[in-house]
């Protein structure tokens, strides 16, 4: 749990940063996947699979193409 503390607070802070009044939910998500996959990937793959709400087995498969493969590369 530690560590997803830790993840929520970098978020916190590089929002912070930014200095813009409003933050779309958009980037909030695309941040959390990126710290996320850096820690665990299963649970990237999870909030992957929620957050951009794969319709069928092909896209959820898409996405764990482009995980193994930018992790070989």
């Amino acid at each position: 749990m530690e560590e997803l503390e830790k993840i929520a607070d970098e978020i916190e802070q590089e929002l912070a940063s930014t200095l813009d009044r409003e933050i779309q939910t958009e980037r909030i998500g695309e941040l959390v996947m990126e710290k996320l996959r850096k820690v665990d990937e299963v649970s990237y793959v999870r909030f992957a699979s929620v957050y951009r709400q794969f319709k069928d087995i092909n896209t959820f498969m898409m996405e764990l193409n482009k995980l193994l493969t930018e992790d070989k590369g």
